[in-house]
């Protein structure tokens, strides 16, 4: 059996740069979205989730 780890951090960070790159103004929701996302991620304690 086969196991594929998908870290999803790189990837976020990734396509959130190359859409910062392309439209700058999206600057303010990226970096929002991201500290929501992290915030409830924290709060939920779902830190240690692997997908």
């Amino acid at each position: 059996m086969t196991h594929i780890t998908l870290n999803l951090a790189p990837l976020v960070s990734l396509i959130a740069g190359i859409l910062i790159l392309v439209v700058p103004r999206l600057l303010n929701f990226i970096v929002a979205i991201y500290l929501i996302i992290i915030g409830l991620i924290g709060l939920l304690g779902a830190g240690n989730v692997h997908l």
